[in-house]
């Protein structure tokens, strides 16, 4: 027998076992929605009169993930294994009732791909013009959740964020770290020699500063509410490019005339998941709060003293005027550890014997992808 023939004989034997593989993949799949039904019919038969049912549990499936990375084997790498476990999740979720999760738009922007790393793509996701306009829609109950920006690697704290925080009173339900890779963007019609504006958010014209100071000089940069509203532009001129991710490229249909130009290779940007439901212990969480203090000599030490006497691990510190009063500063805070943990509850007493004010703002999973 020649070669070749061994060789086709040795493919179609692995082509028969794939598509063996496959069928049982598909039923166990099938059996894993199956019970998810079986979990909504159970909830909504065991619900007291009046009472909502719960079906997205963030403290479940971060123990989930987590435990399908440890197990995993190979070759495909921990992320790619969990994010195919997450779209499973995401779809078999659906079937009990389909998520709505708000983001600051419009479509195409790193806050919708934050809502889809997150919940998976089978969620109805619904784009806002700012991120008041995301907790609100979260506090009207018009949504399930909300996704803001909270902070990146390059620029530091959305500050929008962090005063809606003051005004609204939501819940951190959990995190999402993304990677933000940038794109210099153009349409079918830009004359690529002939570019004389390029548009983008402001936070990402900043993010790759030195590399436009080296390749587009003396081009206009124009700042605009979104890079997707950047991407939106470019589709319509001839003489503009815009800075903008792989959502919005693919959304408007440009080309990549330069790719990942972002001046730090570990650019990211972290973003919140907001709702109104408090997540139990996982075992590995963060929580989030907001400490107002009066302007003194002092007040910063005396507020950190208990972190250090406890041993908690402070991972943030964002200070901003407080709305509640003249000379008082919010001091937003990250930390690890869960509220409920002993440990952590007498750091919380002891910071609220001293603070004019202490808000939780939740505890909830670290970053599992």
């Amino acid at each position: 027998m020649s070669n070749d023939a061994n060789t086709d004989q040795a493919l179609q034997a692995l082509r028969l076992r794939i598509d063996s593989l496959d069928e049982k993949i598909l039923e166990l799949i099938s059996d894993r929605a199956r019970c998810a039904e079986e979990v909504a019919r159970v909830k909504m038969a065991t619900l007291a009169e009046g009472e909502v049912p719960v079906f997205y549990r963030p403290e479940r499936e971060a123990q989930v993930l987590k435990r399908v990375m440890e197990r995993n084997r190979g070759p495909l790498g921990n992320e790619d294994m969990a994010r195919l476990f997450r779209e499973i999740m995401s779809s078999c979720l659906a079937l009990e009732n389909p998520l709505k999760v708000a983001y600051l738009g419009p479509e195409g922007t790193f806050s919708q791909a934050a809502a889809m790393k997150h919940f998976g793509h089978a969620v109805i996701s619904q784009p806002m013009a700012a991120i008041d306009e995301v907790f609100r829609e979260v506090v009207a109950g018009a949504v399930n959740f909300g996704v803001v920006p909270v902070e990146n690697s390059t620029e530091g704290a959305v500050n929008h964020t962090l005063d809606s925080f003051l005004e609204h009173d939501l819940v951190i339900c959990g995190e999402v770290e993304l990677r933000i890779h940038h794109h210099l963007l153009v349409g079918d019609a830009t004359k690529t020699d002939r570019i004389t504006r390029i548009y983008s958010h402001a936070q990402s014209l900043a993010q790759c500063r030195k590399w436009l100071d080296a390749h587009y000089p003396n081009v206009e940069r124009v700042a605009v509410s979104s890079n997707a509203d950047a991407a939106r532009r470019v589709k319509s001129e001839w003489n503009s490019a815009a800075i903008a991710g792989d959502m919005a490229a693919n959304l408007y249909d440009l080309t990549r005339l330069a790719e990942k130009i972002e001046d730090r290779p570990d650019n990211s940007t972290r973003f919140l998941i907001i709702g109104n439901q408090e997540v139990p212990p996982t075992g590995d969480d963060k929580t989030s709060v907001i400490v107002s203090m009066r302007n003194k000599p002092g007040a910063l030490h005396e507020l950190l003293v208990p972190f250090h006497q406890n041993g908690i691990d402070l991972t943030r510190i964002e200070t901003r005027p407080s709305r509640s009063g003249k000379w008082t500063y919010a001091f937003f805070i990250d930390f690890v550890g869960h509220h409920r943990d002993p440990l952590i509850k007498d750091v919380l007493e002891k910071i609220n014997g001293e603070a004019v004010a202490l808000k939780v703002l939740g505890s909830y999973p670290k970053a599992v992808l």
